[in-house]
Parts: C-alpha cells; structure tokens; sequence
C-alpha cells in the first residue's frame, strides 16, 4: 500500500532534472502531432486572419513547416469536396476549426464537426466534403511532408472503395 511516506522516499521526479527528457522542440510521436495539431486549433491568433473561401476551388495555406511534417489550412465552401484520395507515405491529423466536413470512407460516412479529430496512416483512402450550408475550415498536418496525393476510382456497386489509382 503506497503512503506520503513512500512518495517522500522516492522524491518527486520534477526536483531530479537528470531524469526528465528535454522537451523536443518538434514533434516526433503521433500523440505529438495530434497535440501539435490541438495547440494550433485553440491558437485562432495563428491562423483565422489567414482563410481565405474560393468559389471555384478549395482554398489551402501552408501555414507551418518542421523537420519531416507539414501543417496545412484549408477552407472549404458548401459542396467542395476533395475527391477520394489517400496521402501516398504520408500519415497525418486532420483537424476541423470551424464548421462541419463529412468523410467518407469504404466502412461508411463520419460528420467531423468543429474540433473533431482524425489520425490516418498511409494509403488511408478518405474523400472530405462540406455537406454543410456553411463554410469549414480545418487544419491538417503530413508527416512526412505531404508528396503526392494519388486519387481513386469511386466507390463500387456494393459501396465499397476501390483500392487502386485512378490512371490517365
């Protein structure tokens, strides 16, 4: 049974320096990129002067680079859509600071409302839309660096995605 006396005997870790792991100055664990991501949304300073809304095509900024990642912003009107893609190598946090997105996948349809969080590895095969009557803003952060962004056939009779590129 652990007692103040034990906790005493021990110490507290805090007032022992050697034993802490200096704070990383980039993220480097999932965990770090969904905090990373978190840390920007409640930010609104770093990034709501910067949206912009495009009628004719989703709107993005490159809002952050670090060793190995990128964070994006993007906006996205009533019925813009991404089309069904995956990231290529990259692994990411998607995260909405404002409105609503609905994703879709080959398991079904999620609504990612304002605050609403996704983690995705490689060859995740998604399609983001605002199906909403305002518009959404989200932030989305690729590690490593987002390089390609392979899109896919839609999804077949019996709903599920296709996993193979779309070729020209």
């Amino acid at each position: 049974m652990n007692s103040d006396n034990d906790l005493q005997i021990a110490g507290d870790i805090l007032e022992v320096p050697h034993l802490l792991q200096p704070p990383r100055e980039h993220p480097a664990t999932v965990a770090e990129f969904v905090g990373l991501a978190r840390a920007i949304a409640a930010d609104r300073s770093q990034w709501a002067h910067l949206v912009r809304y495009d009628a004719t095509t989703r709107w993005y900024h490159r809002l952050r680079t670090g060793p190995g990642y990128e964070v994006w912003l993007l906006s996205w009107v009533p019925g813009q859509g991404s089309g069904l893609h995956d990231h290529g190598r990259s692994s990411g946090v998607l995260t909405v600071l404002e409105g609503a997105l609905t994703e879709r996948t080959g398991r079904g349809t999620r609504a990612l409302t304002a605050g609403a969080q996704r983690v995705f590895a490689p060859g995740y095969v998604h399609e983001v839309v605002n199906d909403a009557l305002e518009p959404a803003v989200s932030l989305h952060v690729y590690y490593p660096g987002l390089t390609e962004m392979p899109m896919h056939a839609s999804p077949n009779c019996e709903g599920r995605t296709e996993p193979r590129p779309v070729t020209a």
